[in-house]
């Protein structure tokens, strides 16, 4: 599996697996990362892609000292799950 990229030029974080490309679209203001919606293609489905990708998102956010905004209902589940990553909502 390749490790989460941000596409900054499509305002998304993107993990390449086997071709498909599953993603999650934000908004950046200042320090601030809204994510906006996240879609895993249905070949990806069932196998933590989306998981995956949500970690790595948010190792990223954190690495740039970014908050984060979850308005992508799995991303806000995702860190629901995870409290290690409840620092970083905005």
């Amino acid at each position: 599996m390749s490790d989460v990229r941000d596409n900054t030029e499509r305002s998304r974080f993107e993990i390449n697996v086997d071709g498909n490309i599953a993603f999650s679209e934000y908004w950046r203001t200042g320090d601030r990362l809204t994510i906006r919606h996240t879609e895993v293609p249905k070949a990806l489905e069932g196998r933590g892609i989306g998981s995956a990708l949500a970690r790595g998102l948010l190792d990223l956010a954190r690495t740039q000292k970014l908050k984060v905004k979850p308005l992508c209902p799995f991303v806000a589940g995702y860190i629901k799950k995870h409290p290690e990553y409840a620092d970083l909502l905005a």
